[in-house]
């Protein structure tokens, strides 16, 4: 099995960076600096947000924003192969190790108190309003006639926690590695659409495909915020969604400033207020979050949050486990199920 790396969608995405999302107060002079921010989908609202406030910063006074969003695993591939980056912002941390084993991206970038994660969420599931097919708990998902949409695992960083969060679910409830296997080779015989990023599954579920959309809590939210609202339901077990961000070594000068802004109690407060859970437990965001299943409870306990480093192993040894193009146990289950991995 192959995945195709998309040389064509790297092209594609370098024309991209002539749009130029300049957030409020940008200064229009020539000599105005430019952060170039090339992420995944799902975060381009937060990100937004969050460059607004920088801008009536001291050190973001001034400064211009080009974007690239996209599939996460396209995006770092793109960038890989000669998109230019100042800041980039992923669903998955290796989709930040790949730049920097291709010299793009420091040693250390994953070093300081918050080890490279820069948003955080929770896998859900998404379902019709008044959630017709009962949809409460992973089980549910599998039950015969229950159509599953979640990205593909080939491009999409948020596929690869929700197949996480489907397999670790079995595992934290006392089941063997062999019932876990057997568990997402039922998920995925399930699933009617593989969209390529978790914003594309979103859109197509919101287009009337399937019963169930996996998703980031965040997205959920978001959704509702642009009154395009699903109910969704936490289940009791779930993953912790850890999103890696890094400036690259040769980022343009405001670009380090623009990364602590990201991280500070303002860069997260409006994470949280577009649906992510802060980082830290102490980020005041006013206590509520509009579009919320509740508003005044936004980001309720998990009662079994799991972890990748604490339930998996880490990324090193998920990576080769489950997302392995030849051997993955997510991939085979894939093509298995009769779905493409392209």
């Amino acid at each position: 099995m192959t995945i195709r790396l998309r040389a064509a969608t790297a092209a594609s995405l370098t024309g991209l960076l002539a749009l130029a999302a300049c957030s409020a107060g940008a200064d229009s002079s020539t000599d105005a600096e430019t952060i170039k921010i090339v992420g995944f989908a799902v975060p381009e609202a937060a990100n937004k947000n969050i460059a607004a406030e920088f801008n009536k910063t001291d050190e973001g006074k001034g400064v211009s924003f080009e974007t690239s969003y996209g599939a996460s695993g396209d995006q770092s591939r793109a960038v890989e192969a000669g998109l230019e980056a100042d800041y980039v912002h992923f669903s998955v941390p290796t989709d930040v190790t790949r730049l920097v084993d291709a010299g793009l991206v420091a040693d250390d970038w994953d070093s300081g108190e918050n080890k490279g994660v820069v948003s955080t969420s929770v896998v859900v599931f998404g379902v019709r309003d008044g959630n017709p097919k009962n949809i409460e708990t992973w089980d549910d998902l599998i039950k015969p006639g229950v159509e599953i949409v979640t990205p593909n695992p080939a491009s999409s960083g948020a596929a690869r926690w929700n197949a996480l969060a489907a397999y670790g679910q079995v595992i934290s409830g006392g089941g063997t590695e062999e019932e876990a296997t057997d568990y997402t080779d039922k998920f995925f015989e399930n699933v009617v659409s593989l969209p390529g990023s978790g914003r594309d599954a979103t859109t197509a579920f919101l287009g009337g495909t399937g019963d169930v959309l996996m998703a980031y809590e965040n997205e959920a939210i978001l959704a509702a915020q642009n009154g395009e609202g699903f109910e969704y339901v936490i289940p009791e077990t779930t993953l912790k969604i850890e999103n890696a961000g890094a400036i690259l070594e040769d980022a343009s000068e405001p670009s380090q400033a623009w990364l602590d802004f990201v991280l500070s109690d303002e860069g997260q407060r409006q994470f949280a207020l577009t649906g992510f859970r802060p980082i830290r437990d102490d980020v005041d965001y006013g206590g509520t979050v509009q579009g919320a299943k509740d508003p005044s409870d936004p980001f309720p306990a998990v009662p079994t949050l799991l972890t990748v480093d604490n339930d998996f192993g880490g990324w090193d040894e998920v990576s080769d486990k489950f997302f392995d193009e030849e051997d993955g146990l997510v991939m085979k289950a894939i093509v298995a199920a009769g779905h493409s991995l392209e």
